[in-house]
């Protein structure tokens, strides 16, 4: 039965791959909404998590620990030197399909079973038995009640030694026993958690790896040169001794030899030797699960590249640049180059011409280069860059915010992001939009010379041509693109190409006539 189970797990591994690669995969997989982080300063503008969202395609992680990690590593850019290691694992991991469907198929396992919180909590709480005299003292009188029964037995001594040496082992076990009990009892469900990890780390212990993360990991493993596994196994057995006391006609020698105390010190002696590597198994378990997700991404999409990092900064220079999310068929690539000297991109056009997609993708590709994943595009140069987008703004009810109070604040959270160690990529639609043109005018123009100012690098798209006049002026260091439409027998359509200079056209009126508006 466990045979046709992993069997019709390894089926769904395939299925859900061939899912993916046919643009099928949206609402599928994991959402990563428990994940999401208020307020992020780009994880809802970009479809960070939610259905079709990037988390959902890339995610392949069976355990907390590894949806977690991939997780961070979207939510927060790491430093050039560590990403070129995660590139260099995912490029290894994505040609061993075998050893990826292992995992996944262990996984599934894992994902049912595994509380990764409570068995660190567990494995980091105090000892109960931590008292060195009880672990003198339990063998010491376990040995006299042996050698007593032995001596009676021979007809070496009385009675009265055996008598006085159980009767003190009695003592022994009933001060001792509410702290057995609760060893015994704590350790039940770690002992199955760990068991099911075991599994895991004994399939990661067989692999030879190549790329310098991938040795690391697999070698923080091991405590004191012995593998996990091993580890493991010594607390179980330790469990399976405590389970034969339940045996009827061995229930009474396993009282007089003090069995659930000694098996109990035991249990205290794995935990105090190996307990501290607990959270490290689990979170190279989620680590590597986290680089699967990256291998498996590379494997599945040949045609993305991995960036490279420049010293140059700020700089994001994109070739053929396409959005992630979108399906295969129909994705338009185009060039993007964010620099010293063009640090701004007015985007101008018409509803649904790919505006706001082409913020997304800059975005994604950014998310994604920093994650360590490759990037829809033919070549993406960067240097490392922060990311703040307001693209997608909300009103509350519940908190009294208004829309144009809500874009007011993220644009403040993006500025104060110009403080920090790198340079910003900031992505904004439609800035400002909430209040009247004038305002907005003023507005937009004041935050975007604000941001140029401090060296930041973005894009702004928007339909006020008014604010196109920003690249007039040498100083903003702007340059005007627009996205174009055509109207053919009553159907707009689109080309998603980027063009230079402002679009000189509108299709609002043709869309509301399209749809019955009398306009």
């Amino acid at each position: 039965i466990r045979r046709r189970r992993r069997a019709e797990r390894s089926v769904g591994f395939y299925e859900a791959a061939l899912a993916r690669l046919e643009d099928r995969w949206s609402g599928t997989g994991s959402s990563g909404d428990d994940y999401r982080t208020e307020p992020h300063p780009y994880a809802d503008d970009l479809d960070l998590f939610g259905r079709g969202s990037l988390f959902e395609l890339l995610c392949r992680a069976r355990t907390r620990a590894g949806e977690r990690q991939l997780a961070q590593w979207l939510l927060a850019p790491a430093t050039p030197a560590v990403v070129v290691e995660r590139q260099a694992a995912a490029r290894e991991l994505g040609d061993r399909l075998d050893f990826r469907e292992d995992l996944a198929v262990i996984g599934d396992e894992l994902r049912t079973g595994l509380e990764p919180e409570a068995l660190i909590r567990w494995a980091e709480s105090e000892p109960v038995l931590g008292a060195g005299w009880v672990r003198i003292a339990a063998p010491l009188m376990v040995a006299a009640v042996v050698a007593a029964a032995i001596a009676w037995a021979a007809g070496w001594s009385t009675a009265l030694p055996f008598v006085v040496a159980l009767t003190l082992e009695a003592c022994l076990a009933l001060v001792l026993r509410a702290r057995v009990k609760q060893v015994i009892r704590d350790v039940q469900r770690p002992t199955r958690d760990l068991s099911l990890l075991a599994e895991a780390l004994a399939r990661l212990e067989r692999e030879q790896f190549a790329s310098p993360r991938l040795r690391a990991l697999r070698q923080e493993l091991d405590v004191d040169g012995h593998p996990p596994s091993q580890q493991i196994d010594r607390l179980r057995r330790q469990v399976d001794l405590l389970d034969t006391r339940k045996n009827e006609i061995f229930a009474p020698i396993a009282a007089m030899l003090l069995w659930g105390t000694q098996c109990a010190l035991g249990i205290e002696a794995w935990r105090r030797d190996s307990a501290a590597s607990v959270p490290r198994w689990v979170a190279t378990v989620g680590e590597i699960e986290a680089l699967v997700a990256l291998a498996a991404f590379t494997y599945e999409n040949p045609d993305f590249s991995f960036p490279t990092f420049s010293t140059e900064a700020p700089l994001f220079a994109a070739v053929a640049l396409g959005h992630p999310l979108l399906p295969r068929e129909g994705c338009v690539g185009n060039d993007v180059r964010l620099d010293a000297q063009r640090r701004v991109l007015l985007v101008s056009g018409s509803n649904m011409s790919g505006k706001s997609t082409l913020l997304r993708a800059v975005g994604l590709a950014t998310v994604l280069a920093q994650a360590g994943a490759p990037v829809r595009a033919a070549e993406l140069k960067l240097s490392s860059l922060s990311v703040g987008a307001s693209l997608r703004i909300v009103d509350s009810l519940q908190t009294g915010t208004s829309h144009f109070y809500a874009e007011i604040k993220r644009l403040r959270q993006i500025v104060d992001l110009t403080a920090g160690p790198v340079p910003l990529l900031f992505l904004l639609d439609e800035v400002l939009h909430g209040t009247n043109s004038h305002d907005r005018r003023i507005g937009a123009d004041a935050v975007v010379r604000e941001l140029v100012r401090r060296g930041a690098i973005g894009l702004v798209t928007t339909h006020d041509l008014a604010l196109a006049a920003i690249a007039d002026d040498p100083s903003a260091a702007a340059e005007n693109v627009h996205f174009e439409d055509q109207l053919e027998g009553g159907t707009m359509r689109f080309d998603y190409t980027m063009r230079p200079g402002v679009v000189r056209r509108s299709n609002a009126l043709e869309l509301m006539r399209s749809v019955g508006l009398d306009v």
